[in-house]
């Protein structure tokens, strides 16, 4: 079955060719079957390969692809532990959120272009987790960020919209650079981009060329930047929610937000090498999760605050990465994806109820009118919370543990993003689903349950929040550290943690629950308690929430200090550069031809007489230069 591996990501590239070439003329049952089909398909074949796999490495080969001079690269993949679990995470949220398109897109004209557009989504991504080189992971990493552009700016005829899309794309080739000039010197390093040869010949030169592992290492996280939201290139990922909802579900949960996790993980060897880039990674993973978590507490749109959330666990994410919990990052990227797929799509079906409103200030009391969308987003809340026993507990734990004997003023950082993530995710559910209804009469009157395309797929990511903590469970027995184990072997040599006694970590556990419940407790005493309301208006703000309202101010930063003067550089460029030089030596040859064009014409008049003295002139002309 392993070596039938390239199925997997050539059915949703199959199914995006039917639609995108014949998506008119088939009916939206038809295509709806074919798209989500295609991603079941390829998770039916990633979970026998799963099963198949028995913790060992395979390389499938497809084809020679090309070389140029020293550089020899295949079409090929590697399928290990790592992998597996990923594709299972690709293909199986993915067709989930398939399904749920399939209710929540029915009625948009353009449901054939965006069936077309998460099939491709997919294939993107499976290419990027699968693809055996940096140079495949590459192409998969450009092509998540075309589809990105492609499905943030759907709805094309809204300029704002537009804008978004924009945003990302540009923000993304940014990080692209980084994660280039990294393969460059990964070639000139080590003379390949294959895997396999790459990793081996950094273990075996592991304590020389510190310095050229440092610069790899940062080059590549500047790549993860972009890709994965983290500070200084995050702005387009709370922009991206211009996109349908359930693009945001894929976004944040399956796909293009993951693969700056998947990379570094990949690349473990190289970072155990690079000590100084990997406490750079934990520092930037963690001030990423503080920052975005204090924008998260003042937000009133429903999918602004679950995209700062997304921010805030990457940031931990790659905390755990920068801490050498490489097994902890991967387990939060599996139970994030669990219940951030869940948060998303039970926001759009709240938005699909509230036909399209998304200030949750307007909302309030939707719990009796949602039954199942409230019941499976608590169960959401309750798992990115970090309580037990749903499975963000479990991860985020892992996390927290390493890098309470890493350093301890991460983790006490690290604590302190997980109090604030529960007080405003339970802020989200008071304001969206207790209380009374805040909303207009015409949208009380359309308040209904969705349907069972859409209620179902909440109903199994409700599940899987709830019993994905399962996978790690601490201990001996933790069943995704030693799955694992293989895709990370080169990293056991250079890495050795001192894990605290089981007396030890159930402190530890105890104050971060402690300090969860305490936040939970806060934001029930104000929005349930006390029925407060945020406000409005921003005047009526304080100060300084006024600014972290306005996300620090951030984007207008970015639009002084780059945009502005771009643009500046660029009006000169055109008024001088431009039209003055370019167009001026263009239109200069234009008017020189023309003019000699008007002043020989004058020549041709029609006298015989003159061209036979022309003709005269003409010879004498010819003798005397040869003459000479």
């Amino acid at each position: 079955m392993i070596q039938l591996a390239w199925l997997v990501p050539l059915l949703p590239l199959l199914g995006f060719t039917i639609i995108g070439l014949a998506g008119r003329k088939l009916s939206k049952g038809l295509i709806g079957l074919i798209g989500s089909g295609t991603v079941l398909g390829a998770f039916l074949i990633s979970l026998c390969i799963f099963f198949s796999l028995h913790e060992q490495t395979h390389t499938v080969q497809v084809f020679d692809w090309f070389a140029a001079g020293k550089l020899h690269v295949n079409f090929s993949f590697t399928i290990d532990p790592l992998s597996s679990l990923f594709l299972l995470i690709i293909t199986g949220i993915g067709f989930l959120i398939h399904v749920y398109s399939t209710g929540y897109m029915h009625d948009d004209d353009g449901f054939h272009r965006f069936f077309a557009y998460l099939n491709l989504f997919v294939f993107f991504m499976l290419l990027l987790v699968m693809g055996s080189s940096y140079l495949l992971m590459f192409v998969g990493w450009e092509g998540v960020g075309l589809c990105s552009y492609l499905l943030i700016g759907f709805w094309f005829k809204n300029t704002s919209y537009n804008n978004a899309a924009k945003k990302a794309f540009i923000m993304n080739r940014v990080g692209d650079l980084g994660f280039l000039l990294g393969m460059l010197l990964i070639f000139v390093t080590f003379g390949s981009l294959d895997y396999s040869t790459v990793f081996s010949a950094a273990h075996d030169s592991a304590g020389s060329n510190k310095g050229v592992f440092e610069i790899i290492a940062l080059l590549l996280f500047i790549g993860a930047m972009g890709k994965s939201a983290q500070l200084p290139l995050y702005t387009w990922l709370p922009d991206a929610m211009a996109g349908p909802t359930p693009v945001s579900a894929l976004i944040h949960a399956a796909t293009m937000v993951t693969a700056g996790i998947y990379m570094i993980a990949r690349s473990s060897v190289i970072y155990v090498n690079a000590e100084i880039a990997s406490e750079v990674v934990a520092v930037v993973g963690i001030a990423t999760a503080l920052f975005a978590a204090t924008i998260g507490l003042f937000q009133n749109d429903i999918k602004k605050v679950l995209a700062y959330s997304t921010v805030s666990q990457l940031g931990l994410m790659f905390l755990g990465l920068g801490v050498g919990s490489y097994t902890g990052a991967v387990f939060h990227v599996t139970t994030h994806a669990f219940f951030k797929a869940l948060l998303f799509l039970c926001a759009g079906s709240v938005i699909h109820a509230m036909s399209g409103e998304q200030d949750i200030r307007k909302m309030g009391g939707l719990k009796k009118f949602l039954p199942i969308t409230h019941l499976t987003f608590l169960l959401g809340t309750l798992a990115i919370s970090g309580l037990p026993p749903f499975s963000g507990f479990f991860s985020k734990d892992e996390i927290l543990a390493h890098a309470y004997e890493h350093n301890k003023v991460l983790w006490m950082l690290g604590i302190l993003v997980s109090m604030m993530t529960a007080f405003y995710m339970f802020r989200l559910y008071f304001l969206t689903f207790w209380g009374g209804f805040r909303g207009t009469q015409e949208q009380h009157h359309h308040l209904h349950e969705s349907p069972k395309s859409m209620t179902i797929p909440l109903l199994i990511l409700a599940a899987l929040s709830v019993v994905g903590g399962g996978l790690g469970i601490p201990g001996e027995h933790h069943w995704l550290e030693h799955f694992l184990h293989p895709a990370f072997a080169y990293t056991q040599t250079f890495v050795h943690h001192i894990t605290p006694d089981f007396t030890h970590e159930l402190i530890l556990m105890a104050i971060a629950v402690a300090g969860a419940l305490a936040a939970i407790y806060v934001a029930w005493s104000i929005y349930v308690k006390n029925k407060m309301i945020p406000v409005d208006r921003e005047e009526d703000m304080l100060k300084g929430q006024r600014v972290v309202y306005n996300k620090y101010y951030v984007d207008e930063l970015y639009d002084a200090v780059i945009r502005k003067p771009l643009d500046v550089l660029s009006d000169l460029g055109y008024r001088f550069f431009e039209l003055r030089g370019v167009d001026a030596i263009v239109n200069g040859f234009g008017t020189g031809v023309k003019w000699m064009g008007s002043g020989l014409r004058l020549l041709q008049n029609g006298n015989v007489g003159f061209y036979i003295f022309a003709m005269v002139i003409s010879i004498i002309l010819i003798l005397l230069v040869n003459f000479i």
